[in-house]
């Protein structure tokens, strides 16, 4: 057991439920050190299963002379901008706000997150190594960057600053494996780290499974059910019409019940006015809305679905992990990369035909409803 903190940073200063999930894996993984959690604003994520969290501009500042170890933890953390950081950490109304001042004006955005987080940069989860006087050993463990060509020219030039200042680099998948290549920055695949999360807290989740709202998701439908997300781009009304339909036509085929929940309450993740005017458009009566936003619910929830759709690619880690089959839904089935479709190419056995539009859900589905 060594005396020196390690400082866990990551996105996990917010409501999204991979995010939280890294952070208690990653803690799980470093039990013979104190550990600090770290992310771009200080939050309470406690009530909903996360952690105390620290803002890391006031951290480095308290943090003095003491060496700095640093993890940074997982998820698509290589392309979130300090803009989008900054917007995902308000409350909703607050959020809604600044997204209407900022959105449309580059320069003032940046100034804007710069000046509310207390940090110089554009990329928000990669900490420059002087931020700490006495920076020690910082590491990149499972993290992603599907979309890193999309950035600007100084987005990424401050990514291959700070990669290249990393003593350890694994990603999740090989898109950002051969970004990362063609920059000339080596570095490793090795699996998210929520693949782990039945090894590591099978137990929590079952304790979980068999009380409160996910046990009566199960007394609500006994033939079982399909546990379904989406974020809130798939919201216009001609896309909620056909996903209604598929979900419509899969209750139909299967007896089985549809249990809506939110993967990620933070802005610009999962709205429930969309699951509920999806809701609008479905004939059955074999639906409801799982109110909880709580980590070990999910997972309990998505441990007892007979299958699992979403567009949350640790929806389908998780639900995979408990032996759950299922599929990711995209906004581009064919063509363009995304991290689920990265994800599954990567790790998959023919996971790819895997990641569907919601016109294929039916489809796709069909071989686990029987």
């Amino acid at each position: 057991m060594t005396d020196t903190p390690l400082i866990l940073f990551g996105a996990f200063d917010r409501h999204n439920f991979g995010d939280l999930l890294l952070a208690h894996v990653a803690a799980s993984t470093h039990q013979d050190s104190p550990l600090v959690f770290a992310g771009v604003a200080a939050r309470d994520l406690r009530p909903w299963g996360g952690h105390a969290v620290q803002a890391i501009a006031d951290l480095a500042r308290e943090w003095g002379d003491r060496p700095a170890d640093l993890c940074h933890v997982g998820g698509e953390i290589l392309t979130c901008s300090l803009y989008e950081a900054a917007v995902m950490v308000l409350p909703p109304e607050e959020a809604s706000e600044a997204i209407a001042r900022y959105d449309r004006n580059l320069p003032a955005r940046q100034s804007w997150a710069e000046s509310r987080l207390g940090l110089s940069q554009r990329i928000a989860y990669m900490v420059a190594r002087r931020l700490f006087r006495n920076p020690r050993r910082f590491s990149y463990r499972a993290v992603g960057g599907v979309n890193l060509p999309d950035l600007s020219p100084d987005a990424q030039a401050e990514v291959r600053a700070r990669l290249k200042e990393a003593d350890v680099l694994t990603v999740r998948d090989r898109a950002t494996l051969h970004h990362l290549a063609g920059w000339g920055i080596p570095a490793d695949l090795e699996p998210d780290p929520g693949e782990q999360v039945a090894e590591r807290f099978g137990n929590t989740i079952g304790h979980h499974a068999d009380q409160g709202e996910p046990a009566d998701v199960r007394a609500r439908f006994p033939d079982g059910y399909v546990a379904v997300q989406f974020s809130a781009d798939f919201g216009d009304d001609a896309t909620l019409a056909i996903l209604a339909g598929q979900l419509d036509a899969l209750v139909r085929a299967s007896g089985m019940g549809i249990c809506l929940f939110r993967a990620g309450a933070a802005p610009w993740h999962d709205d429930e006015a969309v699951y509920r005017r999806l809701m609008g458009h479905m004939v059955t009566g074999q639906v409801r809305m799982f109110g909880s936003l709580h980590l070990w619910d999910i997972c309990a929830l998505l441990s007892r679905a007979r299958a699992y759709c979403g567009s949350s690619l640790h929806g389908r880690i998780v639900a995979r992990a408990f032996g759950v089959p299922g599929v990711s839904l995209v906004r581009q089935p064919t063509g363009a990369m995304d991290k689920a479709r990265a994800y599954c190419l990567t790790w998959g056995d023919r996971q790819e035909e895997r990641c569907v539009g919601v016109a294929n859900l039916m489809a796709a589905l069909n071989p686990f409803i029987g």
